[in-house]
């Protein structure tokens, strides 16, 4: 049997509730590098990875500094290219 990973994806309101930050910062943090870009999902609608996102929450619990943070980002983001 193959070991398949299942990934819920996010639509912002639950994004938005899971770390406690506004629309406006959420954007700029992707800006910024600082949390993984969204995911299209139609002309309108976006989402993000809920495993990304947990990640990203667990490395602001843990005090990570913001060039940690940056280096998670993009190895999230390489590994969703590499599937």
């Amino acid at each position: 049997m193959l070991n398949q990973e299942i990934t819920q994806l996010l639509r912002l309101p639950a994004v938005l509730k899971s770390n406690g930050r506004s629309k406006g910062t959420l954007y700029r943090s992707m800006k910024a590098g600082l949390f993984p870009q969204s995911i299209q999902l139609g002309p309108k609608s976006v989402a993000w990875p809920a495993d990304e996102v947990a990640a990203i929450n667990r490395a602001l619990i843990a005090g990570k500094s913001e060039d940690e943070i940056r280096a998670l980002v993009k190895k999230l983001e390489a590994k969703r290219k590499a599937a």
